[in-house]
């Protein structure tokens, strides 16, 4: 066999890449990873962690609020963005150094640099201008914001990218989307005490979640003061005299704004890396297209995560890099399981779900049971908050195995991260009917509702 440099070299440092890197450095294995921006990827640096950071300083405006009903006099509160900035900031900077000392600790080499392929066992590291070679490679560039360059005044637009890091919080903010990025972040400004607008070319937000999460959070959030508008896009941003941006819409709307944030989708990372010296294929939305073994189609150079444009989910590209070690070095070719996998959007109300759709079971299966419960959270009982949690369980009436879970409400994910295993290891609606619940909790829903709400029968409803 030829020699290399390296038994394993990696292209990106975010989520999957470093998992990747460190498990074969563990295995002593000879290990390279290049990353040219910092350490931990989107997740870490500009996106989950920081998000969840300021999704939790952004509910303290209604904490504050819900004290009153149990008695607490709060004094008047004041919001300061340079500290939760400057405090982010420090945390993101404690995770790099982790994900680093981790890769060191294994024996992985770090490069702190751009990488692209020369061949498909070379790579260039841009900052030395220098080529090393490796038997194996792993792709793990991850993926970007969608500027929309054909959007007259994008460049006057920001993206979740920026959004973390603006030098100071806007009055006024329209953000594009409806996915889960847009709402999350529609919630966080709104939190924050900003005039908040979401405008969404479809007819509701959140495409492919369950209808029963998706409208009733959109009517929460409208009782919130977020507007949001449908149907809509918009057609040209400029910058005013008064150095706000003057937002046109198709639908003939006039916004005026303090900040424009475009979040309508991801691009994978491919330009420029060289895939087309190594002779990795494409698809045509850019990504690479690889085998259920996350094997490209140059064998030896192997893509996890969002540069694939399946799953675009943190745990997802974890779970194919350990996938990937285990083929290419334990001699024990293992295909990542894609099904069943539960996510959370992180919205005030909160949605937590697992499994089918009830218009997507709807079309598989001829008869579904739906098991569906709303009521008012204890905790706003006295707090005098009207938002109500539903929980929502799809049953195959064949077999009576529950197929979908989904609930809307607080720490909604992490009940499906619980629900998620259940659903996995196939558990039945008698199996939930058989646990006694905890009392009183919000959870003991999903194990006493003993009757079908309704029933759906070849795709119709049947009460």
């Amino acid at each position: 066999m030829a020699e290399y440099d390296y038994d394993f070299f990696v292209i990106g440092g975010g989520s999957g890449g470093v998992r990747a890197a460190r498990l074969a450095a563990a295995m002593g294995k000879r290990v390279g990873i290049a990353e040219e921006y910092r350490y931990g990827g989107t997740c870490v640096i500009r996106g989950c962690v920081p998000k969840k950071l300021f999704v939790y300083a952004s509910h303290f405006s209604e904490a504050f609020e819900d004290a009153a009903g149990y008695g607490w006099t709060v004094a008047d509160s004041h919001f300061d963005w340079p500290t939760l900035i400057r405090n982010k900031d420090r945390e993101i900077a404690r995770l790099e150094g982790l994900y680093k000392t981790g890769l060191s600790n294994a024996g992985a080499e770090i490069f702190e640099s751009r990488a692209e392929l020369v061949d498909n066992h070379s790579i260039r590291i841009l900052d030395s201008n220098t080529v090393v070679t490796a038997d194996k490679i792993l792709i793990a560039a991850g993926g970007r914001p969608n500027h929309v360059e054909g959007l007259e005044g994008h460049e006057l637009a920001i993206t979740s990218n920026e959004a973390f890091d603006l030098p100071r919080l806007p009055k006024a903010i329209l953000i594009a989307g409806g996915g889960y990025i847009a709402v999350e972040f529609a919630n966080i400004f709104h939190g924050l005490g900003v005039e908040t607008t979401l405008i969404y070319r479809g007819a509701e937000i959140l495409k492919n979640f369950d209808m029963d999460m998706r409208r009733p959070l959109h009517q929460a959030m409208e009782a919130k003061g977020i507007r949001i508008l449908c149907e809509d896009v918009i057609d040209r941003i400029v910058r005013s005299a008064d150095d706000r941006l003057d937002v046109t819409t198709s639908g003939g709307r006039n916004l005026k704004v303090d900040e424009a944030m475009l979040a309508i989708g991801r691009i994978p990372n491919t330009e420029n890396l060289g895939l087309e010296k190594a002779g990795v294929q494409l698809d045509e939305a850019g990504a690479i297209v690889v085998d259920p073994y996350m094997r490209t189609s140059c064998e030896n150079i192997y893509a996890v995560g969002d540069i694939t444009d399946r799953v675009q989910l943190t745990p997802v590209a974890i779970h194919e890099a350990m996938c990937v070690v285990e083929t290419a070095f334990r001699d024990n070719p293992t295909s990542p399981d894609h099904d069943l996998i539960a996510t959370a959007v992180f919205s005030q109300p909160e949605i937590g779900t697992v499994g089918l759709s009830e218009d997507v079971a709807a079309n598989r299966f001829e008869r579904l049971e739906i098991y569906r419960a709303e009521f008012r959270p204890m905790k706003h009982t006295l707090s005098g908050r009207q938002e109500k949690t539903i929980m929502k369980l799809v049953v195959n009436a064949a077999d009576r195995k529950v197929i979908g879970a989904h609930i809307l409400g607080p720490d909604a994910g992490e009940m499906a991260q619980i629900l998620a295993i259940t659903l996995k290891a196939g558990c039945s609606k008698d199996d939930f009917d058989r646990t006694m619940a905890v009392h009183p909790t919000a959870a003991e829903e999903l194990v006493t509702m003993y009757q079908p709400s309704y029933r759906i029968e070849n795709g119709k409803r049947v009460d």
